[in-house]
């Protein structure tokens, strides 16, 4: 790539900009799971069930970047609270899967019906060709971010 078709460096303005809409879109999503039946770190697991459908504690400890322990330990809660059931592989009984509930189903949809309520606050006060560029830009900044580096994890850890 020739020097004129390399993209100019990122601005100290611009990645201020890009710092503060991160705070503003995780304070969305924190608040998003207040006041839950369960806890942050239960709400995560749920949430990589919602989007894999039945997995193995072992993929699910993958997908959260945490330790199989962890897994147990939040499944046993949201088995008990009727969120998950635990089941097992019929070719190997020592493989533990955990699937949703429609408890647990219900969580998900709740915590997404209130990001889309409180976003779609703000985005409707934007100018609709301001809030088309906008989400066109953050698909492309999603799509940068997933470009798996040698080294670096695969999966997007989810809030």
């Amino acid at each position: 790539m020739e020097q004129a078709d390399r993209p100019a460096p990122t601005s100290a303005e611009e990645l201020v900009a890009f710092e503060v809409a991160t705070r503003d879109l995780v304070g969305v999503a924190l608040r998003s799971v207040e006041r839950l039946e369960v806890s942050l770190s239960q709400y995560r697991l749920l949430l990589v069930l919602h989007g894999r459908g039945r997995s193995t504690s072992t993929q699910c400890a993958q997908a959260l970047g945490v330790a199989g322990s962890s897994v147990t330990r939040l499944a046993d809660r949201l088995d008990a609270s009727g969120h998950l059931v635990r089941g097992t592989d019929p070719d190997n009984r020592s493989v533990v899967t955990l699937e949703l509930t429609e408890a647990g189903r219900r969580v998900v949809r709740k915590v997404t019906n209130r990001r889309r309520k409180e976003l779609s606050k703000v985005l409707d006060r934007l100018d609709p060709a301001e809030r088309a560029a906008c989400a066109s830009a953050l698909e492309t900044l999603h799509d940068l971010l997933g470009d798996v580096r040698p080294g670096e994890p695969t999966d997007r850890l989810p809030l």
